[in-house]
């Protein structure tokens, strides 16, 4: 098949993802094992061919983010039931005091979404921010708009936050990589999306505390009651130092700056993902929960919970791997390469841009970053890019997943409700702060490709 004949069909296929999940409102899940079907026959490989890397790009997809996925999910339901959310927000707010709260805000929100789902943090953190607004008279919007920035700066950009997880795994990049340059991004992404914004808009928007929303001026729980600071914050550093720690450790053999031997090879281990979230988890069970009197039955349901939400991102990332080696061996993957490299178009521009238009048309931010990551992969296999600048094509991804989050968006209308705004003022406030994010991450993270 010719090269216009296969651009052609990865175009539709796009459009017809596109399609299925907005228009039908069908599962991201079959919708994305449908576009690789699609574009695999509009290619023209045979049919068994299609079948077979189908199964290999579920199954060497999965082999990864399953495991990752949900131990973190756990980890971060052990740390949602002991307070640890709270723990942290009262130690900073403490620390900083009322005219610097909405920093302290945004740091809580930045290390409560490594191990907590985004909405999750919100709904557990969002008492504080009214019983700030209530204290100071200040618009909900300028403690809130810090505390979602941290929030969703993080979830995009940190492992192992699933998102981040999921496009690292689909473009193999190195998970210590992506977690240094998302710190790196991330702090002046949130600092200007989150108390920056927040003070410029709520300045021009005041709102109070919706009156249909129930909450308690103490906040969660008695602060004595809660684990400590450094205990929670010790285990959520555990395994992003040690993953970081694996990755440096094969920098350094790789340069021959030290010999790989039986001491390298324990740091390969003790910072593997699969071991060090182990134990995170592990830590977090028994601090967390044993020694605070949680029952081993109750442990074992809340990590039956914590699969629930983390089942959907598995197999939404499966469907995505799927995807990608379609592309892969129908060819598409070499002719967008082959394309991009006699335009000079740089693969971190076009990952942003396919983030940002399957974000906007259907509102989902992980299904935004795993086409994105589906449709990049094979050129970035082609490009042979370095693990900083593969690491720095996630973020660019992710950032192009945050974009413009309006009415199709369900975090749209989380934050509507919690802060009692007006679809106009959700617009003005969540939706800006979201596009901040977006088009910051990206220039600093092509900024930062251009160095490395």
């Amino acid at each position: 098949m010719g090269a216009i004949q296969l651009l052609i069909v990865t175009f539709f296929g796009v459009v017809l993802l596109l399609l299925l999940v907005t228009r039908f409102k069908l599962n991201a899940f079959i919708a994305l094992l449908i576009t690789s079907m699609f574009i695999g026959i509009g290619a023209g490989m045979p049919v068994d061919v299609i079948l077979e890397s189908m199964q290999e790009g579920m199954g060497g997809t999965l082999g990864f983010v399953a495991t990752v996925v949900g131990l973190g999910a756990i980890f971060g339901q052990i740390l949602e039931h002991s307070g640890g959310a709270s723990s942290l927000a009262k130690y900073l707010l403490n620390k900083f005091g009322d005219e610097n709260a909405s920093w302290a805000m945004m740091i809580t929100g930045f290390l409560v979404a490594i191990p907590v789902f985004f909405d999750v943090g919100f709904i557990i953190l969002v008492p504080l921010v009214y019983a700030l607004a209530k204290k100071t008279g200040k618009s909900l919007l300028y403690y809130g708009i810090p505390l979602l920035t941290g929030l969703a700066v993080t979830h995009s950009f940190i492992p192992p936050t699933p998102g981040p997880i999921a496009v690292a795994e689909i473009v193999n990049a190195d998970l210590g990589w992506v977690i240094l340059f998302g710190v790196i991004i991330g702090i002046p992404t949130a600092i200007i999306a989150g108390p920056v914004f927040g003070k410029y808009i709520s300045k021009k928007i005041h709102v109070g505390i919706p009156d249909y929303m129930e909450w308690e001026e103490s906040g969660v729980s008695d602060e004595s009651e809660l684990p400590s600071f450094g205990l929670i914050s010790a285990i959520i550093a555990i395994p992003l130092v040690l993953i970081l720690f694996n990755t440096l450790t094969n920098l350094l053999v790789d340069e021959q700056v030290i010999a790989a031997g039986i001491h390298t090879d324990v740091m390969r281990f003790l910072g593997h993902p699969f071991v060090a979230l182990t134990i995170a988890v592990l830590m977090a069970l028994y601090w967390l929960g044993t020694k605070r009197g949680t029952t081993r039955e109750q442990l074992s349901e809340l990590s039956i919970k914590a699969m629930q939400p983390a089942g959907i991102i598995i197999l939404i990332t499966g469907a995505g791997g799927v995807l990608k080696q379609i592309l892969i061996d129908s060819g598409v993957g070499d002719l967008l390469a082959a394309t991009m490299s006699d335009m000079g178009f740089p693969v971190i521009v076009l990952a942003y841009l396919i983030a940002c238009a399957v974000r906007v048309t259907q509102g989902s931010a992980t299904v935004a970053m795993i086409t994105a990551a589906g449709i990049s992969a094979p050129v970035i296999e082609q490009f042979s890019l370095s693990e900083p600048q593969t690491a720095l094509v996630v973020l660019a991804i992710a950032s192009g997943a945050t974009i413009l989050s309006h009415v199709n968006d369900s975090g749209f209308w989380l934050v509507n409700r919690y802060l009692g705004l007006s679809e106009k003022e959700t617009l003005q406030s969540w939706t800006v702060m979201e596009t901040i994010i977006s088009v910051t991450g990206f220039l600093l993270a092509a900024g930062l490709s251009l160095f490395v």
